[in-house]
């Protein structure tokens, strides 16, 4: 028999829901990327039930066979969960589910890093910033005292690197915000290999520390302004010295 897969009316319908048909050799990885897809940009919920999976198959126009092996990896993934005798539901998503099991794959590719860096220099400034609005007396007094810690591991001749995780975390939680926040943490866990071997180069750690005393300084005066152009200007430097010159906002493809 022929494969029809591809043909007639299904295909529309998809597309209609936003579903493209599949194009990958390995087809259920790609309805998985589909479906998470869904699930990050808020069209699938926590507790929504998916379609049965005859129903799956055809908007996905593949056989039901790819549709099972890509319901048992969301599942595995922590994405869905199958009930016996009334279907696959959505479960409780936290971002760092949805990002974590794609850590080794970007970390593999430098243009995946670019993107994370291109996501730090679009929402840290603006935490900073408004940090400078939000800090109170108390979350100054904390990241004080890990920039003091910071300057005691650099005397020593060490990275710092648990000090400057714990700075950008500290101004994340003073902006007043639990989705940027884990956001934050979330990229941070992926570059945090990189960021790691960035502060083992030569200045760097002692640069971090001088850029993270700027950023605070902005904060405690309140300068929203400035706050975010000083986490802008400590983001361009390190993503400069692990990508090099010239690789920001190079866009995909850009020669």
């Amino acid at each position: 028999m022929a494969n029809t897969e591809g043909r007639g009316g299904p295909v529309k319908a998809g597309r209609e829901m936003g579903i493209e048909p599949i194009k990958s050799i390995r087809i259920y990885e790609e309805i998985v990327r589909q479906i998470k897809a869904m699930i990050a940009e808020g069209r699938l919920k926590s507790g929504d039930q998916l379609p049965p999976e005859r129903d799956l198959a055809e908007k996905f126009v593949v056989s039901r066979t790819s549709v099972r092996e890509a319901l048992r990896a969301l599942e595995s993934l922590g994405l869905v969960e199958v009930r016996p005798g009334e279907g696959t539901f959505v479960k409780k998503i936290s971002v760092e589910a949805l990002i974590a099991p794609l850590a080794l794959v970007i970390l593999s590719q430098r243009e995946a890093i670019g993107e994370l860096f291109e996501a730090r220099r679009l929402l840290e400034p603006s935490i900073a910033a408004l940090a400078a609005r939000r800090a109170t007396p108390d979350e100054l007094q904390e990241m004080a005292r890990i920039l003091a810690e910071q300057a005691k591991e650099v005397a020593a001749g060490r990275t710092g690197l648990t000090q400057d995780g714990q700075f950008h975390a500290a101004i994340a939680s003073a902006a007043r915000n639990q989705a940027i926040t884990r956001i934050v943490h979330a990229i941070m866990d992926l570059l945090a290999q990189i960021r790691e071997e960035s502060l083992n180069t030569p200045g760097r750690p002692t640069r971090s520390h001088q850029d993270h005393r700027r950023v605070l300084e902005a904060i405690s005066r309140r300068d929203d302004a400035a706050a975010a152009q000083a986490m802008r200007d400590h983001l361009v430097a390190v993503e400069a010295l692990v990508l090099g010159p010239g690789a920001r906002g190079k866009p995909k493809g850009a020669r």
